[in-house]
């Protein structure tokens, strides 16, 4: 290919763009060229998931994108959640579009026969794994089904009455039945807004304690969405029959977030909210009723009333218990939670932290407290039939995980030690035990002789190799059964034998797109389940590589360097540098590799891999560390290690003779975008940036943001100082925002961006605002994806690509 830049000429697109000038007026959505546009329309690799029999794979076909006319659905906004009236179900594009069965024994492969226009949701396999109950979510209104693993069949059990908006269908531990939510009868229209205001909304603070909060979004704000919420939010738990379909309703209708029955099939776990609701917070911190019903529904006990939780320290827990949920054990009818130690505040210096607590059936005795943590609680484990049992623990200071075995119910046993290392230190991970479904239908971790068994990452300094380990019980001894070798990525989907000795992975290459295998360790013997092929061949001559590099304070650097199909090497290109920032309490753990260059090279939606296909370098994940000892204050010296870091990543790039130092630009997403425009403001190294879904001024966060825990008030010097948004005077590089209207992330207000384009066009900064309709933190429609990229493209063209070497004035 010819990259000289003498022979390019400026394409009709840019001298349109160049030509825009300050018009505000809406656009029709862009492509990018068509060469970028048939690779953005191309398959995606399925979902997959393996039968608790290990006897069938289910293969989730998956859609590359939803169309713009999907994201514009009618949406309502209440207490965090984002509801589509019509479907009475989550808003959003329903990205599964068939499912397959894959026998792995022999490999057929079976396409379920569902009907036009239903959006299957994830399977949940029934214990035997001979069958497996979704939902198909239409247009107007959500089903519940039932697949047959053994022939691909499948049947409607529901009509359209299932409320989205309750607890996942859930099957009973006898297999025969499931939990269902579904809409009440006579539940009748949802309530109408009157035009005329009954009076003002009032939010108060009377007993003047404090209420820290997250900039949360779409949070219920007047009495008529309290109205919609309990309208759209009520559900009566059923039980359908999964032979019949016949349904049972089962106890009084209400707000739920939990149904979950316990492994004996005598009792249910109910979590349900309850008034008063909140405007401050979104439904999750709700106050809820914790109670315990019979199968007919009835309320055999009331284990927690709970309020509403709106004040919460930052970063901290809720005072009472939290967290219910049964032992999982086949037989046993215990319900576990949690409670702080610490009245919930994780400044507080406290000796335990957290304790773990068990009460077992009929639920009418006291407690039984199974370990004091010094640490929060982090998650809790159970073995198959045996007492045995893992918790884990997190200290948040030094990012520190604990993992200990117990052995449940047996004082003389000694809780031991599993794993204990810095959850930043990916060389050291030990990986998650894998687990299987028991007879009750809960997931719990498979012990074969003894032994359980590990899957992980397998980070590396030369990028991740997956691994299974098996862990012995009685010496905490990890014997390594298969690693990924060579140059690919190789990964774990489940295992296909008790003993590990037969796998089923998900196997690619560079050039090789992924398919699944079912792979005999002992021999190597590996039979393809499917045979997926190239979506874009286009493609095929990229190269990528994983390149090390050290910044000026001796933390060690990594990042993937991808170059352009056709390039020989024999001149410096434009390059992209795209980055997120992260926070790291050592340079030990900051300069490990992350990733794989082993992976397959494809793009889809609006990846920045597709400057690629327009004779750009990309620099992808250039790691930008943060690093300090105390949490509290490793933002401190942010803009300084993060130019430190652009600086090596531009020096590597241009000592590899690959990058031109006069045309780099560098983008990022969220807290990328934030690091893109300090990097404009505080540094020359770029040309231009691209920023997408930002947050620019962090006095519009004051109670944190990212891994910042101080609140803006014991603060005010960082937050100023790291905010683009008060340095907007200092960008003098060109800087594309681009941002969903709908943007609900914490903290990413889409006026974070008006605001932004503001403060940079007030300064004659030279800066373009893309506002996406129907979109969010991320973009999911075709029409957005295409224009993004088409945006992106023809920004770093006229700006970096054919860029005009700097002046010296301009430098200074």
């Amino acid at each position: 290919m010819n990259l000289r830049r003498s022979s390019i000429r400026v394409s009709v697109a840019l001298l349109t763009l160049e030509a825009a000038g300050p018009a505000y007026a809406g656009e029709a959505y862009r492509d990018p060229p068509a060469n970028i546009a048939k690779i953005l329309d191309a398959p995606s690799t399925p979902f997959s998931s393996v039968s608790p029999d290990k006897a069938t794979m289910l293969l989730l076909e998956r859609s590359s994108m939803p169309s713009i006319a999907d994201m514009a659905r009618p949406m309502l906004r209440l207490a965090g959640r984002r509801i589509d009236p019509a479907t009475s179900g989550s808003h959003g594009p329903r990205w599964v579009q068939g499912i397959s069965v894959v026998r792995l024994f022999d490999g057929r492969t079976i396409d379920l026969d569902l009907p036009e226009g239903g959006s299957p949701s994830f399977p949940q396999w029934s214990a035997d794994g001979g069958q497996f109950a979704f939902t198909l979510t239409f247009s107007d209104g959500i089903e519940l089904w039932l697949g047959d693993a053994t022939d691909g069949s499948a049947r409607r059990l529901t009509d359209r009455s299932v409320n989205g908006m309750g607890p996942s269908p859930v099957w009973m531990p006898d297999m025969r039945s499931i939990l269902v939510a579904m809409i009440p009868e006579g539940r009748g229209d949802a309530p109408t807004k009157s035009v005329v205001p009954s009076g003002p909304v009032i939010q108060e603070n009377l007993g003047g304690k404090p209420a820290p909060v997250r900039t949360y979004q779409d949070l219920l704000s007047d009495p008529h969405d309290e109205a919609l919420f309990e309208h759209f939010f009520t559900s009566q738990m059923t039980l359908v029959d999964a032979g019949s379909g016949a349904a049972r309703a089962i106890g009084t209708p209400g707000i739920f977030v939990e149904a979950d029955p316990a492994p004996t099939g005598e009792y249910i776990l109910v979590e349900r909210i309850r008034a008063p609701y909140s405007y401050l917070v979104p439904v999750w911190r709700f106050g809820l009723d914790v109670e315990i019903w019979n199968p007919s529904g009835d309320v055999v006990t009331t284990l927690a009333e709970l309020p509403l939780a709106e004040r919460v320290p930052i970063q901290g827990v809720i005072t009472g218990p939290r967290g219910h949920s049964w032992r999982d054990t086949e037989g046993t009818a215990e319900i576990h939670w949690v409670e702080a130690l610490d009245g919930g505040d994780p400044n507080t210096e406290a000796e335990f932290r957290d304790r773990v607590m068990a009460l077992e059936a009929p639920f009418d005795d006291n407690p039984t407290e199974i370990a004091q943590l010094e640490d929060r609680f982090a998650g809790m484990q159970f073995f198959e039939r045996s007492s045995m049992a893992i918790v884990s623990e997190y200290d948040r200071d030094e990012r520190w995980v604990r993992t200990w075995l117990f052995a449940l119910g047996d004082d003389s046993v000694e809780p031991r030690v599993m794993i204990d290392r810095s959850i930043q230190d990916r060389y050291a991970d030990p990986g998650d035990p894998i687990t299987t479904m028991n007879s009750a239908g809960r997931e719990v971790i498979l012990l074969e002789d003894g032994h359980a068994f590990m899957e992980g990452r397998g980070a590396s300094p030369e990028g991740d190799r997956p691994f299974i380990d098996r862990w012995s019980l009685d010496t905490l001894a990890a014997e390594r059964l298969w690693r990924a070798e060579g140059e690919c990525f190789e990964q774990v989907i489940d295992i296909a034998s008790r003993d590990a000795s037969t796998i089923v992975t998900r196997y690619e290459t560079p050039t090789t797109p992924p398919n699944f295998y079912k792979t005999t360790l002992a021999s190597g013997d590996r039979a393809a389940l499917t045979q997926f092929e190239h979506p874009a061949p286009e493609l095929l001559g990229i190269k990528k590589e994983l390149v090390k590099y050290e910044r000026a304070d001796g933390v060690e650097l990594s990042a993937t360097m991808y170059l352009p199909a056709g390039y020989d090497g024999r001149e410096r290109l434009p390059l992209v540098v795209w980055a997120y920032p992260r926070e790291f309490n050592s340079a030990r753990t900051a300069s490990q590799v992350s990733g794989s260059p082993h992976r397959f090279t494809m793009m889809g939606g609006a990846s920045q891999l597709f400057f690629l296909l327009q004779g750009y370098a990309v620099m992808n994940g250039a790691t930008m560390p943060v690093v300090g000892p105390d949490p509290e204050t490793v933002n401190d010296t942010f803009i300084d290690q993060l130019v430190m870091s652009a600086d090596a990543a531009i020096a590597k790039a241009v000592e590899m003779g690959v990058a031109d130092p006069e045309r780099v630009g560098v983008g990022g997403h969220s807290y990328g975008a934030f690091m893109t425009a300090n990097l404009l403001a505080h540094s020359d190294l770029f040309r231009a940036g691209i920023a997408r879904s930002g947050a620019y001024n962090r006095t519009l966060t004051p109670f944190g943001f990212q891994a910042e825990r101080r609140p803006l008030w014991q603060a005010k010097d960082v937050y100023f100082e790291i905010s683009p948004f008060m340095h907007a005077n200092k960008i003098n590089e060109p800087m594309l925002m681009i941002h969903g209207q709908e943007d609900n992330n914490s903290g990413t207000f889409p006026m974070q961006s008006e605001r932004m384009y503001h403060a940079v066009k007030g300064h004659g900064g030279i800066t373009r605002l893309v506002m996406l309709p129907n979109e969010s933190h991320g973009y999911r429609a075709r029409e957005s994806a295409g224009h993004v990229l088409a945006e992106m493209l023809e920004w770093f063209d006229r700006y970096v690509k054919y860029a005009e070497p700097r002046s010296e004035e301009r430098l200074d």
